[in-house]
């Protein structure tokens, strides 16, 4: 893991090496993490832990760590009275949870009413979304939100002056509202301000800002609707990064459009795309994520691949600068399950030990440190 540091000129060798000692040191005899589920968001970070209980690190002005304060926390702390809960999602300052009933719980920002409980007043510990049951998954923009229940229709609240909620408006929902004209969604996600779904057929559906081609329709114009992306077919998973949008087909490859002004589409060049390009080299794919400008893999052999913009170190490769337009792999192995937020990525291994890296400037790594970056994939432990 050090391999990487050494080579790098001395003053940002050893500003790294500092970085990942005190994550190690500062946690070396805690133990294992138990972690199941993670997420990270705009500057903060959450963890699900395997008892069911909710912790988060970071930015928290808005209450968006769920422990009934708005103190800044660079080390996790527990979400109050928040149990039983199998799945996490982050918003820009806000977070929702999946509990075993499915019931969604939510807290944090709520100035666009994305906290689903009919009113824009913020909450600093869970509160439930009014009238949603029987959900299976649940994703986040930036200021909207997306649930999907075991009947596979899509509900949607928050945000709306986009057309990301796919009601045919453009007017914000403070509670849940169904989107019509589409059924049998297996999977959803959310970007900046657009949506999309995987139908169980293996197409995807996409709405909201279109103005990178995110939607990938071929257009560079919003939809308030569900529109079908042409050309592309045996998907059997979905991505949103903030502008760029992530498919993966069931041969193992990756397929990408949208914004790539940072290579975040992983095609060798910056030039956007408003229909889907296959990823570079790259196959043998399990799972995908998409973040602010950058984009990372998990491949069959536990390996993470990352490309895009690295400007905070976000892809883990060991140190952090000029974005990759290709895929990179990183240090770390034996990687269960992966999630990236604007500028930062996390890794949850076999093992149920969390390692993260990328921008800590409000603590979001969760290593006990602010205001460092971190181009290394380093172990956070959770009580």
């Amino acid at each position: 893991m050090l391999k990487n540091i050494i080579k790098l000129p001395k003053i940002l060798a050893v500003s790294l090496l500092l970085v990942f000692l005190i994550c190690q040191i500062s946690y070396a005899d805690t133990g294992i993490n138990n972690i199941k589920k993670v997420a990270t968001g705009g500057f903060h970070s959450m963890f699900v832990k395997l008892d069911g209980t909710v912790w988060g690190t970071g930015q928290n002005v808005y209450g968006q760590l769920g422990d009934g304060t708005t103190i800044e926390r660079h080390s996790p702390v527990q979400v109050t009275g928040l149990t039983n809960v199998m799945s996490i999602g982050c918003g820009d300052n806000y977070t929702i949870a999946l509990k075993n009933d499915g019931t969604v719980w939510a807290w944090g920002n709520n100035s666009l009413g994305q906290l689903g409980d009919g009113t824009t007043i913020e909450k600093h510990s869970p509160v439930q979304v009014t009238g949603l049951t029987n959900v299976v998954s649940i994703a986040c923009g930036v200021g909207h939100t997306i649930a999907l229940k075991s009947n596979g229709t899509i509900w949607t609240w928050g945000a709306n002056g986009n057309g990301q909620l796919g009601d045919g408006t453009v007017v914000n929902k403070k509670i849940p509202i169904q989107v019509p004209g589409i059924s049998n969604i297996t999977a959803i996600d959310g970007g900046h301000s657009h949506t999309i779904a995987l139908e169980n057929n293996g197409t995807v559906w996409t709405w909201g800002w279109n103005y990178y081609g995110q939607l990938g329709d071929g257009t560079v114009v919003n939809k308030k609707t569900p529109v079908q992306v042409p050309g592309i077919s045996n998907i059997i998973s979905i991505k949103c990064g903030d502008y760029h949008t992530i498919g993966l087909k069931n041969d193992g490859t990756v397929w990408t459009w949208g914004n790539n002004s940072s290579g975040q589409l992983g095609d060798g060049t910056t030039i956007e795309r408003h229909l889907p390009v296959q990823v570079t080299g790259l196959t043998n794919v399990a799972s995908i994520e998409g973040g602010g400008y950058h984009t990372i893999s998990l491949k069959d052999d536990k390996t993470i691949w990352g490309w895009g913009a690295n400007g905070c170190g976000q892809l883990g490769i060991g140190y952090y600068g000029s974005p990759k337009l290709i895929p990179t792999q990183s240090s770390i192995t034996d990687v269960k399950e992966i999630n990236i937020g604007k500028d930062v990525s996390i890794a949850l291994k076999f093992d149920e030990t969390i390692y993260t890296c990328g921008n800590n400037s409000r603590g979001q790594l969760g290593c006990g440190v602010v205001g460092s970056i971190s181009g290394i994939f380093s172990q956070v432990i959770i009580p």
